[in-house]
């Protein structure tokens, strides 16, 4: 047998999916791993403002539409992601398939002049590329200028280096694969930043009734942080969400109980809305629509709307 793994062409996914075909190589010395490149349609610069919503035509499937096109078109036999970029609906014939173990998910500040987060200046200029990490400053800390950045991890922090800025916020993961982590001033616990569904997780997606790789994919699964990642994207699902909203979750399973951890805020910082729950880790994903729900009950529909 030789597996086609498919994967963006950005260093990070490169690391991620040879890591993934490493993993294979090392329980079936037997089987041939190829890595097969894919331009996905994020990886193109555009002078367009990035599209919102998970759909098709949304800001997600720029990360994934051509892999899964290629998925479907049998040119490659599974797909490694960021976890996070992937929709929650997955196109019709392709399924997620393993989790492998999760990678830290926080967030983590680092400044230009390795400033602690808590002593940053009133008025500090930050940098952050997501709108979960803008909503949750403003809410901390109204003061701050919040400014965009976009790109990879190199190009966001030659940026901290050439602007006006104070810091950046980024996530740990990345940085800890890339071997950048030395630039980290400080990681910041879930109390002051909670991580978006799925951060730091792997995904290993596949064409639907592939039985023949069912014992890789199950070498490849971590089934505590594949049921953690479930009770996130159910939250994410129910609450009908995208990259655009403010919407951050985290769930972790210890013995056989989950908890999950989830907030919907407003870019501005407020109103915010902030709960967690727990239940046992098979009903991993009743738990995430539930607390999705309770959130929507408390408010989060105004914001969501």
């Amino acid at each position: 047998m030789n597996i086609r793994i498919g994967t963006r062409k950005s260093p990070l996914a490169q690391i991620q999916a040879t890591w993934v075909a490493a993993q294979i190589r090392e329980r079936f010395p037997e089987i041939g791993v190829e890595l097969v490149g894919i331009t996905t349609s994020g990886d193109r610069p555009s002078p367009y403002p990035l599209p919102q919503g998970e759909g098709p035509g949304g800001l997600k499937a720029l990360f994934t539409k051509e892999i899964e096109e290629a998925l479907l078109a049998n040119h490659i036999d599974l797909a490694v992601h960021s976890l996070k970029d992937m929709a929650t609906e997955l196109p019709k014939g392709l399924v997620l398939s393993a989790v492998p173990l999760r990678e830290d998910p926080r967030d983590v500040w680092i400044s230009k002049t390795h400033i602690p987060f808590n002593e940053v200046k009133e008025g500090a200029k930050i940098g952050t590329g997501a709108v979960r990490r803008h909503a949750q400053l403003r809410h901390l800390r109204p003061d701050f200028q919040v400014l965009p950045l976009r790109g990879n991890v190199d190009t966001r922090l030659q940026r901290l280096r050439e602007d006006d800025w104070d810091g950046i916020i980024l996530a740990l993961a990345g940085l800890k694969r890339l071997g950048r982590q030395s630039a980290v001033t400080e990681i910041l616990s879930n109390d002051i930043m909670l991580p978006a569904v799925g951060q730091g997780a792997l995904a290993i997606e596949t064409r639907e009734r592939r039985d023949d790789l069912s014992p890789i994919l199950a070498a490849l699964n971590h089934q505590a942080t594949h049921q953690a990642v479930l009770c996130e994207r159910a939250l994410l699902r129910t609450l009908g969400g995208s990259c655009q909203t403010p919407i951050a979750a985290y769930a972790e399973v210890h013995g056989t109980t989950i908890t999950l951890s989830a907030l919907v805020a407003s870019p501005a910082g407020a109103p915010y809305f902030r709960n967690e729950a727990s239940d046992s880790a098979e009903n991993a994903e009743t738990l995430g629509r539930a607390l999705a729900k309770e959130l929507l009950i408390a408010g989060a529909d105004k914001i969501l709307a």
